[in-house]
């Protein structure tokens, strides 16, 4: 069978995260969803995305093609089902199409035999969904990923509170820390670091490759993407991989996308003062809208970065490629390739964010090309409407 993670148009809620990628390439737990996937299907997958990202993530499109909704979470009873679709036929739940089989991909969706699917499903919706079910992720991800497989030993000189919550892969290096899993599983990756004095406490995952620096303080659920440092007061976060808060500061129910950097001493706000709801910027709208939640803190598109001291107000979204300094607080709405702060702000031109990426990338043995450039010239294109150039 040829599986297929389509967008769905999901990807208008999760700007500016999709701008980048396709949906099912978001991380929420310890792995992407569209990994998730592919651990339950036993199979490979494309992608039906965005014309601009499809040459780097290439739809393939054979006789017999299943669809898939890629902002959704992938489960066993869910993938059964889908596996028992028969040609044209299309699995719904809650009035949702979740899944559709078919010999082209382009067929209207309105002409397919219709199939109820009774049980739950949850994904991705929007942009604060990422750290707010990253919780439930992160521990269905920690026991599919860690069944029937044994942790590296805890090191000596590491205090751990519920052990029998605790993976460490091959590789791993921990130092005189401190781990409580007693409310969440932790699970530390292949080659990750976690610094002396680091005092976590769970769900939490270090994905491979990444590290926290001396004295660094997790509240979960929390995870860190690939390639990433986190320092500091971090609670309640995502990094999607490749972004660093290296240094003081605190990073609270928030998300970072890649080749994202936090100066020292970067502090959001995840709280209003009068505890009233946050609201976010919403893409489909053009205007904010009401996020149902009391805590939330930073969205950062990829690319994006802050200088030392920067203070985020609560329910900031920053957009791709964006630079940001200066004293005060910047506004809750920063469009992409913004260059600037609260003393104002002008356009960061492409070719000066693409030396800096190119930089950037370079240190993690990765090339900005041709590619890259192709998807981010869309998005500066896509995003002209927000800036005043």
């Amino acid at each position: 069978m040829n599986y297929i993670l389509a967008d769905f148009n999901q990807h208008l809620s999760l700007l500016p995260f999709t701008y980048t990628r396709p949906t099912s390439l978001l991380r929420c737990g310890i792995q992407t969803l569209q990994e998730k996937w592919e651990a339950y299907l036993k199979s490979s997958v494309s992608y039906y995305t965005q014309d601009y990202l499809q040459e780097k993530y290439p739809l393939v499109e054979k006789d017999d093609n299943t669809v898939i909704a890629g902002h959704i979470f992938a489960s066993q009873p869910l993938v059964e089902a889908i596996q028992s679709l028969k040609p044209n036929q299309k699995l719904v739940a809650n009035d949702e199409i979740i899944a559709y089989r078919s010999s082209t991909i382009s067929i209207p969706t309105i002409e397919l035999e219709q199939v109820i699917y009774a049980e739950e499903v949850d994904g991705l919706y929007h942009t604060w969904d990422i750290f707010s079910k990253n919780g439930d992720q992160l521990k269905a991800d920690f026991n599919r990923i860690t069944q029937n497989r044994s942790s590296q030993p805890i090191p000596e000189g590491v205090q751990t509170i519920a052990s029998e919550n605790i993976f460490i892969e091959e590789g791993a290096k921990l130092q005189f820390c401190i781990l409580n899993a007693t409310d969440g599983p932790i699970y530390i990756g292949k080659n990750a670091e976690v610094m002396e004095g680091s005092i976590i406490r769970g769900g939490f995952a270090l994905c491979d490759n990444s590290s926290t620096k001396l004295g660094t303080k997790v509240y979960g659920p929390t995870t860190v993407g690939p390639h990433s440092k986190i320092g500091g007061e971090v609670g309640n976060s995502v990094l999607l991989g490749y972004s660093n808060k290296g240094h003081e500061g605190y990073l609270g129910n928030s998300v970072l996308g890649e080749w994202c950097n936090l100066g020292a001493d970067t502090n959001t706000s995840n709280l209003k003062n009068n505890y009233a709801e946050v609201k976010l910027w919403d893409y489909n709208t053009g205007r904010f809208a009401k996020t149902g939640l009391q805590f939330c803190g930073l969205m950062m598109g990829d690319h994006s970065k802050c200088g030392i001291n920067t203070m985020f107000n609560t329910g900031t979204v920053i957009g791709v490629s964006a630079n940001i300094y200066g004293a005060g607080y910047p506004r809750n709405f920063i469009p992409s390739f913004t260059w600037g702060g609260p003393q104002g702000t002008m356009t960061y031109k492409p070719a000066k964010a693409y030396e800096v990426a190119d930089v950037v990338m370079q240190r993690r043995k990765l090339s900005f090309n041709d590619v890259e450039q192709r998807i981010l010239d869309s998005v500066f294109e896509n995003t002209k409407k927000y800036r005043k150039d």
